[in-house]
């Protein structure tokens, strides 16, 4: 039986609410929830609404930016929130070895997409959290006090534009006219939407809904979608019975490059640099285990187990959705191209796309405030040079 070191997995039972509190992450549209996705075409009219929970988001976010941080601040307990993702780092997590490292106990908080992340970092119920390109951006154009501090991969194939087989689409202008899904605010939104820009098709003319990666799988399996751009576990799921379109790997190539971080509340990140620095450097082992025999996380390996427990992928995919991802080593994070300079850039053209779709007020002139190479740059190997962390 593997032993979880001082962990709990806790997982939000209505992840879309939390969207709802953050009308500035978002489009205005109405979104389906888990009850009513069977349903979908009766909800999918393109109507703007207004956000009855503004407030709330006000509330928080001024919270989190005047100090008062009960949550933030406790000395032996940290909060993640975690999502479904494809990546290394799941196993150390469901082995307890970031508890171990840290010395913390530490509640893993699942979530189903970004903007539910910044909604809980803004509340104070949590202190360090996985995200996505896309959210983040939105977040530190608001000014939400966040500080990146690993970048966890450059996404590749691990996110796809798939369309259902008998959806009639062969061809890019061919979406036209046609229903297709993804999490709104999401690095998959923000992939979808960049392709078409790429493609020449008019998003107006494509009727694009906000359905979490659950719910893509539904109404997927009740044909009321023509196509989605999503992540596993969704993405294995629609594969079987789909085309791909593109992927982010080739929109990367587009000019739009997506990836993911991990991301903690400044005031944490102040208080507490050594756990920082450890939850970094039990990260890197991973990422450095994973990329010295990525043969070895096959489908039947201990590594690959442990991360379809968390996430809900299917085994005989998570190979593949690996290889898809970048996860660059000690030496890449501090280079110019991630924590030297390269993200914060990253997260300003983001941003600037982000304004261009209207979804953000605002871009500021510089995020560099937003990312800080310390943590990974203070980081005590603890392992030989391909690391140490394994399913074992």
């Amino acid at each position: 039986m593997r032993r979880h070191l001082r962990s709990t997995f806790d997982t939000l039972s209505h992840p879309t609410h939390f969207t709802n509190t953050l009308p500035f992450l978002q489009t205005p549209i109405s979104t389906p929830t888990a009850k009513n996705a069977y349903s979908v075409k009766a909800t999918l009219k393109r109507k703007a609404v207004k956000s009855a929970s503004a407030l709330g988001l006000i509330t928080a976010a001024l919270c989190l930016q005047s100090g008062l941080t009960t949550d933030a601040m406790a000395a032996d307990t940290l909060t993640f929130g975690y999502q479904t993702g494809v990546d290394p780092t799941k196993v150390p997590q469901a082995n307890g070895e970031y508890e171990k490292a840290t010395g913390q106990h530490i509640v893993w908080k699942k979530f189903s997409s970004g903007p539910s992340v910044v909604a809980a970092l803004a509340s104070g119920s949590l202190q360090v959290a996985d995200l996505g390109s896309s959210p983040l951006a939105a977040a530190d154009s608001r000014g939400l006090p966040l500080v990146t501090f690993l970048v966890v991969g450059q996404i590749g194939s691990a996110e796809a534009l798939v369309v259902r087989d008998g959806s009639g689409v062969t061809d890019p202008k061919q979406l036209e006219g046609k229903t297709i899904a993804t999490p709104f605010v999401s690095t998959s939104h923000y992939s979808l939407l960049a392709a078409l820009k790429h493609w020449g098709v008019d998003q107006q003319k494509v009727h694009i809904v906000n359905l979490q990666p659950a719910e893509i799988a539904a109404a997927w399996r009740r044909g009321v979608i023509d196509g989605a751009y999503v992540w596993a576990p969704a993405l294995g799921q629609i594969e079987k019975t789909g085309k791909v379109l593109t992927d982010s790997s080739q929109v990367a190539q587009w000019g739009a490059p997506t990836f993911e971080v991990w991301v903690a509340r400044k005031d944490y990140a102040k208080a507490h640099p050594e756990v920082l620095q450890e939850l970094a450097q039990v990260s890197l082992n991973a990422f450095a285990n994973y990329n010295h025999d990525p043969a070895a996380w096959n489908a039947s390996s201990p590594q690959v187990a442990d991360i379809a427990r968390l996430t809900g992928a299917s085994p005989a995919d998570i190979p593949a959705l690996l290889k898809g991802t970048t996860f660059p080593d000690r030496e890449q994070q501090l280079s110019s191209h991630y924590l030297g300079g390269g993200t914060a850039r990253a997260i300003k053209a983001t941003s600037q796309f982000l304004y261009e779709q209207k979804s953000i007020p605002q871009v500021l002139d510089n995020y560099a405030d937003y990312v800080d190479a310390q943590y990974v740059k203070n980081a005590t190997a603890t392992s030989s040079d391909h690391g140490e962390t394994s399913g074992q």
